[in-house]
C-alpha cells in the first residue's frame, strides 16, 4: 500500500483514553484536513505519527514499509509542532540554511514571503512572522509527508491565503495532514476531512456532519454550505 499508514495507536494520560485503535492514511496528492474539539487528541496523534512521543500501541509504515520510531522516519515525515521552533538568535538567513539543503535554501531566499526576513533575527519577528517562515521551510523540505499542527495560528489573513495555496501547490508530490482551530481554512483545503471524536477517527463527508458530532452549532455559516470533500 503506497503512502503513509497509520493504524491501531492507542494512548492515555492517567485515567483517560484519548487515542484508540485510531486509523489514518495519506497518500502523495492528499490534503488530510483533521479536525477535533480541544483535548480530542489532534496534537498528540501527530505527534505519535511523528515519533516524538509514545505511545501503547502504533503501527506506522511508509509504502509497505515500517517505521519504528523518529530515527527510522527522519526524512520522510516532517512536523510542524504548535510551538515555535526557531532558534531566537540566530538569523533567519542562517536557519533557512539550518533546516534546509542547498536547492530549498535557494528557493526561500528568494521567496517574497521570507525576503523580508531574511537578515533580522527569529526574536526580531512577530509571533505571526515567525509562523509564516515556520510553515515555509516545513512546506519547502524535502519530507514526503507533512504533519502540521495549526499552521495558521497568529498569521495575517493575506498570507494565509498564500499559506494555503502553496500547501495545496505542494500537494501535488506531497501528502499532508492539517490540524487547525480555524476549521473554515482546513476544509478550504482538505481533499478529505476526518475528525477525532471520543478517541476514534470519524470520516466527515459534509457539515452535517460535524454539526451531529457536535462540532458545529446547528447554524454555522451559509457560506460553508457551499463546501464539499472529495
Amino acid at each position: 500500500m503506497s503512502g503513509l499508514h497509520v493504524d491501531s495507536v492507542r494512548k492515555h494520560f492517567r485515567f483517560r483514553q484519548v487515542l484508540s485503535d485510531v486509523f489514518i492514511s495519506c497518500k502523495k496528492g492528499e490534503v488530510i484536513g483533521l479536525l477535533g474539539r480541544n483535548g480530542s487528541g489532534k496534537s498528540t496523534l501527530l505527534k505519535i505519527i511523528f515519533g516524538s512521543l509514545a505511545a501503547e500501541n502504533r503501527f506506522i509504515a511508509i509504502d509497505d514499509i515500517p517505521k519504528n520510531g523518529l530515527f527510522e522516519s527522519r526524512g520522510l515525515i516532517g512536523y510542524l509542532p504548535q510551538e515555535s521552533f526557531l532558534p531566537g538568535h540566530i538569523k533567519i538567513k542562517s536557519i533557512v540554511s539550518l533546516y534546509c539543503d542547498r536547492n530549498q535554501a535557494a528557493i526561500l531566499f528568494d521567496h517574497d514571503l521570507v525576503k523580508p526576513f531574511l537578515g533580522k533575527k527569529s526574536r526580531e519577528l512577530s509571533g505571526g512572522e515567525r509562523r509564516m517562515i515556520e510553515v515555509l521551510i516545513m512546506i519547502y523540505s524535502t519530507a514526503s509527508y507533512l504533519l502540521f499542527d495549526e499552521p495558521f495560528n497568529g498569521i495575517a489573513p493575506i498570507y494565509i491565503e498564500k499559506i494555503k495555496l502553496l500547501i495545496q501547490e505542494h500537494a501535488v508530490k506531497k501528502g499532508f495532514i492539517v490540524t487547525d482551530h480555524d476549521y473554515a481554512n482546513i476544509l478550504a483545503i482538505s481533499s478529505r476531512v476526518i475528525m477525532l471524536h471520543d478517541g476514534a477517527v470519524k470520516k466527515i463527508e459534509g457539515l452535517n456532519d460535524l454539526v451531529d458530532l457536535g462540532y458545529l452549532p446547528e447554524k454555522y455559516d451559509i457560506e460553508l454550505e457551499k463546501i464539499t470533500f472529495t
